[in-house]
């Protein structure tokens, strides 16, 4: 079959060839008194397939010749083409979708002006920057019209990784923490000892704060700042066994931890929906977060403080989502913004 270029797009004029392309695909836009036009992203496709001819004037257009047209008037075509291509080998119906995002794909075995489209999927190179804040509000106009986020990543051999991104909203079965008596912390250098019985059974017993190392329960800074602005630790300097107020505290967990304040808001948010949180440092995260007792449940999510404006390269997003899901865990971005946390989950696709 054959198109004539015109401009940014291709025109099939024969009437029969053009409606043959249509219905096998729904590539292009029927035409009024038949015929077809394609956009070079469509026309790209089908000529390096081997089921169309472009040409322009004499010659006969290449598909690599219309990728270089494409890319003089399209920033990033070449990373949409491979996406494009890749959903298309997959056998799903892609059109154009309204910027920022990339593609409409629809469901296997819908169409266009039939069914609507399951997917807003926005392509991005590995060497790209990912914005969360860009993000989220690509996530709020997918929801506004009851769509799924599909970000395709492509790599440096053109190879493309799909995610599912989506806010998500982490619960857990605990009520409110309730220690039932004040206990006492000793500071050390970088954590909190606690040596009474019944504190650490106290502390214990529903939330598992801290670790027992013998007879003896070590809490992090982050869990004694909690418990202390909870009115339910009194603290005592390891040293001289002098009072240590908890601006104190803070102060010093500060200086060990530049980004303590931004970890402890998530820390705080988490207990508040019910999880028990635990330090998630062997897995290259802030915090492993339970739904239940972890003696008897595995945790669920592992948790990523980050900032308002936060901004990564995407091998670095790559590594924590593939570490999750390694170990059969949700990632998520708690985005602290002015005392509030937002969370973003972040999951391998396969479409």
């Amino acid at each position: 079959m054959t198109g004539t270029l015109d401009g940014s797009t291709v025109v099939v004029s024969d009437p029969a060839e053009g409606s043959q392309i249509y219905n096998k695909g729904y590539y292009g836009v029927p035409q009024k008194g038949g015929g077809l036009k394609l956009d070079l992203m469509e026309a790209t496709y089908l000529v390096d397939s081997g089921r169309l001819t472009v040409k322009s004037g004499r010659k006969q257009m290449t598909a690599g010749d219309l990728l270089r047209l494409a890319h003089k008037s399209s920033k990033g075509f070449e990373i949409q083409y491979l996406v494009y291509r890749e959903l298309r080998q997959r056998g799903y119906i892609v059109k154009t979708g309204h910027p920022p995002l990339d593609f409409r794909v629809f469901p296997r075995g819908g169409a266009p002006n039939k069914t609507s489209s399951k997917w807003w999927v926005a392509a991005i190179s590995e060497r790209s920057t990912f914005d969360l804040g860009d993000i989220l509000g690509n996530i709020d106009r997918a929801e506004e019209i009851r769509k799924k986020l599909m970000l395709a990543v492509v790599d440096e051999e053109s190879d493309v990784t799909y995610y599912n991104v989506r806010r998500h909203l982490p619960k857990g079965k605990l009520g409110p923490v309730d220690i039932g008596r004040k206990a006492e912390g000793i500071v050390m250098a970088d954590r909190v000892i606690v040596t009474e019985k019944k504190a650490m059974e106290a502390l214990r017993r529903d939330h598992s704060f801290g670790k027992l190392i013998g007879p003896i329960l070590q809490l992090s800074l982050i869990e004694a700042v909690f418990l202390a602005e909870l009115g339910a630790l009194k603290l005592k300097d390891g040293k001289t066994r002098r009072t240590v107020g908890l601006e104190t505290l803070k102060r010093r967990a500060r200086r060990l931890q530049p980004d303590f304040e931004l970890r402890s808001a998530t820390f705080k948010d988490l207990k508040g929906r019910g999880l028990i949180v635990k330090t998630g440092f062997k897995y290259g995260s802030h915090f492993r977060a339970y739904e239940g007792d972890p003696d008897r449940n595995h945790a669920k999510y592992l948790v990523h403080a980050v900032p308002e404006h936060y901004k990564a390269m995407w091998p670095e997003v790559s590594r924590a989502v593939r570490l999750a899901h390694g170990v059969r865990k949700n990632i998520l971005l708690g985005r602290v913004s002015t005392g509030q946390v937002e969370y973003v989950s972040l999951a391998r696709h396969r479409p």
